[in-house]
């Protein structure tokens, strides 16, 4: 056996296509290139400030020590009462689970339940990591096709076709990354109905985008809409988007109290507590001033506005009003078959986003890393200069490519 013989899983796995591009924006910069990158999912506002004073706060009274694995007490309070008046689940300090962000609660619960072969259903488009995930903790992705027909939602006809006998889990994701898809209660509902007939099929819904939802519409969760589901619900979110805290790595969930510990178990053995630095002023975040997360939504619903609006301006490219998020997912097919100013020819969606990023100097992801080709996704979490530069450069590639 050669001593570079890695995990057969790992080896499977592919490494994420949004830090790929990250990657290659960063090496582009390098070389003394003025790139605007439309393709990492952060907010581009500041952390706010009485967020920032609590960290430092924790860190002049001496608050830098190992916490425990699943997170500070205060934290966990803060959660369910997060949970509680938020969402409307009725939950205590006990039923909740702190993580080094959003990803390892995924990770965690996959890792904690999936056995050889079991399935989860995965809603496409999906986010980058979801079937990486799966992949990694030994199941298998079953995945679903959700197109602009259904506005890039899972519908109850084709939940019921993609859940079979090896089923463990489906991932519902909304506001959607990469859509801005929002369910909305009625949606929700009918999904339950078929769940309600499957009781081997756990649920994992990340709410990680809850707060960035538009148009004065409310945000709703599964375990909110169909409390019998509660017992096999992880409702997962984290700090990281609503707060423009990424950086600080705090993601946590609430669920059963077996699958929480099964989690946790694991988590004693893999990283421990998240940074006890970031844990405090996560408790910060949640029990303090919400104003940062009513203006940001704000400036993101203006932005979404124009970007969609310029957009659809440009030749070969349509794009559908998204919910929620900061993502706009724009039809890129018109571009497709033509040859790029430069001369590259634009073969697929991969092929649109890597010579937009060489020739026009704008990086956004291709929408096949999601699971739908044929797409772009394009995150408009920049401030309105970078993000109107954008759209001329895209336009005057579009407008040149035949």
């Amino acid at each position: 056996m050669s001593l570079e013989t890695l995990n057969r899983r790992l080896e499977a796995a592919k490494p994420s296509a949004t830090y790929k591009i990250i990657d290659r924006v960063a090496e582009r910069r390098a070389e003394g290139a003025n790139i605007i990158s439309l393709c990492a999912g952060e907010p581009d506002f500041d952390t706010p400030e009485h967020i920032r004073a609590a960290a430092i706060t924790a860190i002049n009274n001496g608050n830098t020590r190992y916490t425990q694995v699943a997170g500070l007490r205060a934290l966990r309070e803060a959660i369910a009462r997060k949970y509680q008046s938020e969402n409307g689940l009725d939950v205590s300090w006990q039923d909740t689970l702190v993580c080094c962000g959003g990803k390892q609660v995924i990770f965690n619960a996959l890792a904690a339940t999936l056995n050889e072969g079991d399935e989860v259903v995965i809603p496409a488009p999906y986010w980058v990591s979801y079937p990486e995930i799966v992949e990694l903790c030994s199941g298998e992705s079953r995945i679903v096709t959700c197109g602009a027909e259904s506005g890039f939602k899972l519908t109850p006809q084709a939940l019921a076709r993609a859940i079979g006998p090896k089923t463990r889990w489906l991932i519902l994701n909304s506001p959607s990354n990469p859509t801005g898809a929002v369910y909305d209660r009625d949606e929700l509902k009918a999904l339950a109905e078929v769940l309600l007939d499957h009781p081997q099929v756990m649920i994992l819904a990340d709410d990680i985008y809850e707060h960035l939802i538009f148009d004065g519409r409310d945000f709703i969760t599964l375990a909110q809409v169909e409390p019998l589901l509660a017992a096999r619900t992880l409702t997962m979110n984290g700090v990281s988007k609503a707060y423009a805290m990424t950086g600080w790595r705090i993601g946590f969930a609430t669920g059963p109290r077996w699958l929480l510990e099964a989690m946790e178990k694991l988590q004693g053995q893999q990283t421990s507590g998240a940074c006890s630095i970031s844990q405090h002023a996560a408790v910060a975040a949640l029990d303090g001033s919400k104003d940062f997360i009513a203006h940001s939504r704000e400036v993101f619903q203006r932005r979404r506005d124009f970007m969609v609006e310029l957009l659809n301006q440009a030749q070969g490219i349509s794009c559908e009003v998204p919910g929620g998020a900061f993502y706009a997912f724009a039809d890129c097919s018109g571009l497709i078959g033509k040859r790029s100013p430069g001369g590259s020819d634009l073969v697929d969606d991969e092929a649109v986003a890597l010579a937009l990023l060489e020739e026009a100097n704008v990086a956004v992801v291709q929408g096949s890393a999601f699971g739908l080709p044929g797409y772009l996704r394009i995150a408009y979490a920049l401030d309105d200069e970078s993000l109107r530069a954008a759209c001329g450069a895209i336009h005057r590639f579009c407008n040149d490519a035949r």
